[in-house]
């Protein structure tokens, strides 16, 4: 037996870094492959059996891990036994905010939803009956899934977040009752209040289970009401020193009548790409949102009470129309494909991934046409795709968040790319 080294550090690590580093590997590697052996954790991590044997022990007391089955042609035995993570060890608790509504979802460990609920909050509501709103939407959450508290929570919102304090950068930027909210939630759960921008956990979504899960470098542009973007670089979410990346909004960008401001991103790539913009060059092809609904199938459909642009519907009815809508689709593609090319030229994901609203109401269709306009404008290969994740985007990439927060507490924050072998 060698004394364990951390692969990163090339430096010998202590006794408890070594069974931190090894007990997080073993439950990751029963999050991400199912229920266990001890024998097939020694083969997968590469320890020894004294050591997988001494882990094993370490989180059952822990109650982390527990016998869930029994494996093999006789089932029967120590070494039949399966070992799963505990889901009700933790739960967790995701938020969507938006202007006039609230969704929740409570998950366990795992990150499996339990249940979601939706409740929508009037525009002349008070900011304080707001705040109680929502917090009365997370507590029946709560009961509804049997989880007495929470261990993390991540609320998804739009607005800039500093990243320095965690907190939205200002009012300006966001609906009073959202700042209230994330204030109030800290107040009284006590765990941990993580805040990210809403755009910015669509892309955690797509990342881990979406359009862009092969992909470890990648751009989420945004389309709904507004615009916005996510940057993902070498697999890490890029936020910029004062949380503005991807405030493509601002773009200045050809086509529009004057500039974006401090003030406002009026003359800038909103000017094309928002839901306002999008609506207007859709009435100039003779398409209107009138009697539309927005969701047309079961996979992509809005929640209940969620705010879906009126763009949505044209960019659906245009999709639907076949032909009659081609000449729209391909005009709005080769707006898109303006702001798409700037963030090409200075950062080369080698994908974008066109979501919101609009992005995966244009689906395949859209995404063809921007990469085709793309090509024409850019010498950098890159692949356009829709958005797979649907409307739960930001729900569900709030609930990895907090997942991810709950299990750095919960497994040790070592990760397990520094793995001792012993």
């Amino acid at each position: 037996m060698h004394a364990p080294r951390t692969a990163a550090a090339g430096r010998t690590a202590s006794p408890t870094t070594a069974r931190q580093i090894n007990d997080r590997l073993a439950l990751q590697l029963l999050q991400s492959e199912g229920s266990l052996t001890a024998g097939q954790l020694k083969s997968l991590t590469g320890l020894s059996r004294p050591t997988v044997a001494d882990l094993v022990d370490r989180l059952q007391e822990a109650g982390l891990i527990a016998v869930v089955g029994e494996s093999g042609a006789q089932r029967r035995g120590p070494n039949a036994r399966l070992y799963g993570i505990v889901a009700d060890r933790a739960h967790l608790v995701g938020l969507d905010l938006r202007t006039h509504s609230i969704t929740v979802a409570v998950a366990d460990l795992l990150g499996r939803v339990r249940t979601e609920h939706t409740v929508a909050i009037g525009p002349d509501v008070a900011p304080d009956t707001a705040v109680a709103t929502a917090l009365a939407a997370v507590d029946k959450a709560l009961a509804t899934a049997g989880a007495p508290a929470p261990h993390a929570i991540a609320v998804g919102a739009p607005g800039l977040v500093d990243p320095a304090t965690g907190r939205l950068a200002g009012t300006d930027w966001a609906s009073s009752w959202h700042v209230g909210l994330v204030g109030a939630l800290r107040a009284r759960t006590g765990v941990t209040v993580l805040l990210e921008n809403e755009v910015n956990l669509a892309a955690i979504a797509e990342q881990r289970g979406g359009a862009a899960r092969d992909r470890d470098t990648f751009v989420l542009l945004w389309l709904g009401h507004g615009t916005g973007a996510a940057v993902v670089l070498d697999g890490a979410l890029r936020r910029g020193a004062s949380g503005g990346t991807g405030e493509i909004g601002f773009l200045p960008v050809p086509g529009t009548d004057a500039l974006p401001s401090a003030n406002g991103c009026d003359g800038g790539f909103h000017s094309l790409a928002g839901s306002a913009a999008i609506c207007a060059l859709a009435a100039e092809h003779g398409l209107t949102p009138e009697g539309a609904t927005g969701a047309a199938d079961g996979v992509n459909e809005l929640l209940p009470g969620a705010e879906g642009p009126p763009a949505e519907s044209v960019v659906r009815a245009a999709v639907a129309a076949g032909d009659a809508g081609a000449a729209f689709l391909d005009a709005l593609a080769a707006r898109i494909a303006l702001g798409v090319a700037a963030v090409c030229a200075v950062l080369d994901p080698g994908c974008v991934v066109l979501g919101g609203e609009v992005g995966r109401g244009g689906g395949a269709e859209l995404a063809d046409r921007v990469a085709g306009h793309l090509a024409r404008l850019s010498p950098l290969r890159t692949d356009v795709r829709a958005g797979a994740v649907g409307g739960r985007a930001v729900l569900l990439g709030a609930v990895l968040a907090a997942r991810d927060a709950a299990q750095n507490d919960l497994f040790g924050a070592a990760g397990p790319e520094a793995a001792p072998r012993s």
